[in-house]
């Protein structure tokens, strides 16, 4: 009962999730084209007053492009402040739906690998990364293909989390645990496409440390995993907002050749390559907001000094409010 009673807005553990899932609820109201206006600018405002992430992306673009000067890379930090900003939006109108939302110029290329991939009924693993316009090209994209999403579950953010499954359901399709492993081969042989992304820092016995921008990051195997259990193929696609007018542009790869190697770090290799080439792209309409490289090879080295440790600091309030009972 108590979790159950832990879903609900009025419980006090979900007030602050709530308001802000009203807010984009509401916003999601708006005319597509004024949303998005809307996120871009709550982005350039929060390039000004985020600065813990700002300090995060300032610090990841400094290392995965060394070769720009500091003017340049500032200039790309308060770009993908607007990006997120404006992904932000693109999440509540695919989410909630909005006046508009599907009428977005979408452009697709590539859509012929995927259908290659398919032939003969061979499942499908959909390989993309962490980009700001994931949500609404997710939504867009269902006109033309279908697929299943994995995602990781908020244990600790119950209303959060109901929302995004329900709310990727509604605009993209089902939603799978990525603990969920015989469900999701499961979809997979059933024919239909699941999307996957292993391009962020969570911690897992699987992990292995593969280089992304040059720098060791640790990364899941379970890619390697998934297509080894379910025979699948695995195609790449990546999601881009048009920088030359209003729409989106989704591109599908050809599918891997040889993947799985039976070699999982010469496979984690290989992924953090392809999506890396992606981000290369448009770097400035990736997720660089999350510590990418926090885990290293030594648990000593600090990647993102002067950023604050919200996990660090919660476990050494606990332990002193043990060693003071």
């Amino acid at each position: 009962m108590a979790k159950a009673r832990s879903n609900h807005p009025v419980h006090p553990v979900n007030w602050g999730h709530a308001l802000g899932i009203g807010t984009l609820r509401l916003l999601s109201r708006l005319p597509a084209r004024w949303a998005l206006a809307l996120g871009s600018a709550v982005g350039a405002i929060g390039y000004r007053l985020a600065r813990q992430r700002r300090l995060i992306i300032r610090r990841n673009l400094e290392l995965c492009f060394p070769e720009l000067d500091k003017a340049a890379r500032e200039r790309l930090v308060r770009e993908n402040f607007r990006y997120t900003g404006r992904g932000l939006m693109e999440l509540a109108l695919s989410w909630f739906g909005g006046p508009g939302v599907d009428r977005l110029p979408l452009e697709v290329e590539g859509l012929e690998h995927l259908r290659a991939a398919q032939a003969d009924d061979t499942p499908v693993i959909l390989l993309s990364g962490h980009f700001t316009t994931v949500e609404i090209c997710g939504r867009l994209l269902r006109q033309h293909s279908e697929m299943a999403v994995i995602y990781k579950p908020m244990d600790k953010r119950p209303l959060a989390d109901r929302t995004m499954r329900e709310g990727r359901a509604r605009a993209i399709g089902p939603v799978l645990s990525k603990d969920d492993l015989r469900g999701i081969v499961r979809t997979l042989r059933k024919g239909l496409p699941v999307w996957y992304a292993g391009d962020q820092n969570y911690r897992s016995r699987q992990n292995v440390f593969a280089p992304f921008f040059g720098i060791p990051a640790a990364t899941v195997t379970g890619l390697s995993r998934l297509a080894r259990l379910s025979k699948a193929r695995v195609v790449p696609i990546f999601y881009y907002a048009r920088t030359d007018g209003p729409g989106y542009r989704v591109v599908f790869k050809p599918a891997l050749d040889g993947f799985p190697s039976g070699d999982e770090q010469a496979d984690a290799e290989r992924m953090n390559r392809i999506i890396e080439e992606a981000v290369r792209a448009q770097p400035a309409q990736y997720f660089w907001a999350h510590r990418r490289f926090k885990s290293q090879p030594d648990s000593n080295v600090n990647m993102y000094p002067g950023v604050k440790d919200h996990r660090l600091e919660r476990r050494r309030r606990r332990q002193a409010r043990q060693e003071s009972r």
